[in-house]
């Protein structure tokens, strides 16, 4: 049966228009998704189907890692106020930072601020010769992120849109919450989907998980009381009459589903997966009562439930003025929140399974500037930087590459972001090598030949 019974012209004083009488279905169906539009209102819940993907794949391979968490140090860490010391170099290199403290692991030193992370050096590796010499934000960010440079006719997708596009549906996946999550804010930098599309942004859950309680912005809208959630539900409720006059149709059932989807996300238990409230409150003091700490809790419990790939972006790293004024702050919050979240990835049996990458899109000069208004401040730096890898397959307790005596150019083993990133995709079973579909046709590879004006030091076979 059509939608519309008939179609007849109709004369008033604003002229000839087409009216249509609707049949008793078409007027059902449109209160029902109007009803459900209602509820939806400023939430932005987006049900399952709306973020299913292409379901014809390039087939993937055994896989070490499942998920990825990624601590995104936006504007840049100092490589050697963190992973990369340098006491030796003299007070225009060091600065404030004069005694790095021993690991658990003989030989490996790191920051003096980094206490709990020396206590677990056995768990994670130090990348000490990360290179691409690109010194502004947007261009690195790219590099990092993607494995290429920009400049060419195709944006390409980041890390987590990939991994989301081979790892994000069934049989791999099957879960309400999107595969792909940015706590808190998106990075800003750069499409992270690139030519794959809206569909495999991340979503950004905003607001603060230090909060309580944490709203999650396009979930729960600010204001609204569980108390008027459930009240909102009680509404659609009364529509069930008219879904039973429907019977079984098939778009009344597909409604169905993604109103119970929805109050899954919002009042169930898929939901409470970003609410950092659930747990003791002594296992939110260990990461620390901060935006970073609790966003680390958020991830673990996030990759409990499935959740291929989160980011955490992490802002404040971009250090131009009183870097050490800055450091003392910051390091030891990033110290006890990554601490406490690869310690209980541990703990809980997660870590073989998920790769934790910590790293921003360059480090900061070797050689500090002391001169106003800079006032012991770093600038950007792409000849040499570090990066953290734990898990999902990669060794613990080594360090690869080395920097010269300043850490100012790399001097054993360059690690170029292909690099990275295609051991990251080898682990998670993804083939680098692989090919996906552009939208206007051709295929393009995941990670690009190295004859292609690429610079490639190969896998990271010595911590795989």
């Amino acid at each position: 049966m059509s939608d519309v019974a008939n179609t007849h012209v109709v004369l008033n004083a604003e002229g000839p228009h087409l009216t249509a009488r609707l049949t008793r279905r078409a007027a059902l169906k449109r209160g029902v998704f109007g009803a459900l539009a209602l509820y939806l209102g400023r939430s932005g819940v987006v049900p399952r189907h709306a973020w299913a993907f292409d379901p014809t794949l390039p087939a993937t391979k055994p896989a070490k890692a499942k998920a990825v968490i990624q601590i995104w140090m936006w504007g840049g860490p100092p490589h050697l106020d963190t992973f990369d010391p340098k006491p030796e170099a003299g007070n225009d290199y060091c600065g404030a930072f004069t005694s790095p403290i021993e690991t658990n692991v003989s030989g490996i030193r790191i920051n003096e601020l980094l206490t709990e992370l020396a206590k677990i050096a056995d768990k994670y590796s130090l990348i000490r010769s990360m290179t691409h010499g690109v010194n502004a934000h947007e261009t690195a960010s790219y590099l990092v992120q993607t494995g290429r440079m920009p400049g060419d006719r195709i944006v390409y997708p980041a890390v987590g849109a990939v991994v989301a596009y081979f790892k994000g549906q069934p049989p791999e996946y099957d879960g309400l919450i999107p595969p792909y999550i940015v706590l808190t804010e998106p990075q800003g930098r750069f499409s992270e989907a690139g030519f794959l599309g809206p569909r495999f942004k991340p979503f950004a859950t905003g607001g603060d998980p230090a909060r309580t309680p944490f709203t999650v912005e396009g979930i729960v809208s600010p204001g609204v009381t569980v108390a008027r959630q459930k009240s909102r539900r009680e509404l659609l409720q009364n529509l069930d009459l008219l879904r039973q006059a429907l019977g079984d149709d098939p778009q009344i059932q597909e409604v169905k589903q993604a109103e119970e989807q929805a109050y899954d996300l919002i009042l169930g238990t898929s939901g409470k997966a970003f609410d950092p409230s659930e747990e003791p409150q002594e296992v939110r003091e260990k990461y620390g009562m901060t935006t970073f700490g609790q966003s680390c809790l958020v991830a673990r419990r996030l990759v409990e439930r499935g959740v291929r790939y989160i980011t955490i972006n992490y802002k404040g790293w971009d250090t131009h003025k009183e870097n050490f004024v800055v450091m003392r702050r910051k390091l030891p919050e990033f110290d006890r929140g990554l601490a406490s979240l690869i310690q209980d990835l541990a703990d809980r049996g997660l870590l073989d399974s998920t790769i934790v990458w910590c790293c921003g899109e360059f480090g900061r000069t070797p050689k500090i500037a002391w001169e106003a208004p800079w006032n012991g401040g770093r600038h950007h730096y792409g000849p040499a930087f570090s990066a953290l890898v734990a898990g999902g397959g990669f060794k613990g307790g080594h360090v690869v590459g080395a920097t010269d005596k300043t850490g100012s150019e790399v001097k054993d083993r360059p690690v170029h972001p292909t690099d990275l990133i295609a051991s990251m995709y080898e682990l998670l079973g993804i083939d680098p090598g692989t090919t996906i579909r552009h939208p206007q046709g051709y295929m393009v590879r995941l990670i690009p030949e190295p004859e292609n004006g690429v610079t490639s030091g190969g896998l990271l076979t010595e911590i795989m």
